[in-house]
């Protein structure tokens, strides 16, 4: 398919902000800056047994060449698809890698797209902050739904079995999320995208994958390496107040092992079903997420130190991850 310009709507004017009070000239002008950058994307994907089934969902530009970003759940058994914009520019693309463990990709417009959106830092939010959620929900192109931060730190489980994996620090809010936001921006006061919208966990609960240190590092490899080499231990668990005998102040918790997979390295290091992991190398462990982000592709093969409290008494104990398949 080539590139086309074809009629559309048209961006919104700037708002007349003397007309408006203090919340709405907020809205409309994030919504004003943020709806040029982002697309309705369309795929046709290839499923399982030889059908073919046709998807949408959003994008939004985070390079002012080209490159676009979604989720690996819209992109899901793709190769290409086309974008279009609220000026009426369409195009095809390209995904350039995805990562269904953080249900982020990365897509390449082939043909002209926006200037890019600016990224802002999730991990500056806080609970009640205002956000504005920018998208495509059931084909309606550059709908603006707003709302606030209503909770932060969520996890948003992915995978079967034990492959299950959590997307760390996920964000929670009661702006309108529907089919089609998916992979659209959800950004804040300052017309920054902090978010990628992700999933509807429920009525008036929508969760957003943030933009912070992990993702970005997240989408940098994807560009790079069009995917994503993570290193894992094995170790299935649950946080766990750490005994006060252990040396630990109030509140301190850990990673209690519930189960190890059979053969894993954490089981080869001599980890136990009920040991409590509190460090990790240097790092401090006090929840399978915050051993989690340290397992990426520089953690494989390499010598790790992990420090469980066992039996009254911290033991360490030396694992080498293996690569996650």
């Amino acid at each position: 398919m080539s590139d086309v310009v074809t009629a559309g709507p048209v961006p919104p004017p700037a708002p007349d902000t003397a007309a408006l009070d203090a919340y709405s000239t907020v809205v409309s002008t994030v919504a004003a800056e943020m709806l040029p950058h982002v697309a309705s994307l369309r795929v046709r994907a290839q499923r399982r047994q030889g059908w073919w089934a046709e998807g949408a969902g959003s994008a939004v530009v985070f390079t002012d060449d080209g490159y676009l970003l979604t989720n690996a759940h819209v992109v899901a058994g793709a190769s290409q698809g086309s974008a279009a914009f609220v000026d009426g520019t369409e195009t095809t693309f390209d995904v350039v890698g995805a990562d269904q463990l953080s249900d982020l990709a990365v897509i390449r417009a082939r043909g002209d797209a926006a200037p890019a959106a600016t990224l802002g830092d999730a991990d500056r939010l806080v609970v009640g902050q205002l956000v504005v959620a920018v998208g495509n929900p059931l084909g309606l192109a550059g709908s603006v739904t707003a709302g606030v931060v209503s909770a932060l730190g969520r996890s948003l489980p992915v995978g079967q079995g034990r492959s299950v994996r959590f997307i760390e620090d996920v964000i929670q809010t009661d702006a309108a999320l529907n089919p089609g936001n998916s992979g659209g921006a959800l950004a804040n006061s300052a017309g920054q995208v902090i978010g990628v919208s992700t999933a509807v966990a429920g009525i008036g609960v929508g969760l957003a994958i943030p933009i912070n240190a992990t993702s970005r590092r997240i989408i940098g490899t994807l560009l790079t390496d069009g995917r994503v080499r993570r290193a894992f231990l094995g170790v299935i668990g649950h946080p766990a107040p750490v005994p006060r005998a252990a040396g630990a102040g109030r509140n301190r918790t850990g990673l209690q092992v519930a189960e190890l997979v059979p053969g894993g390295p954490a089981e080869r290091a001599g980890i136990r079903p009920g040991d409590i992991i509190v460090k990790a190398g240097e790092h401090d462990v006090h929840d399978a997420q915050s051993l989690q982000r340290l397992l990426f592709a520089d953690a494989i093969g390499a010598e790790l130190v992990l420090s469980v409290y066992r039996d009254g008494r911290q033991v360490d104990l030396r694992a080498i991850p293996a690569e996650l398949s």
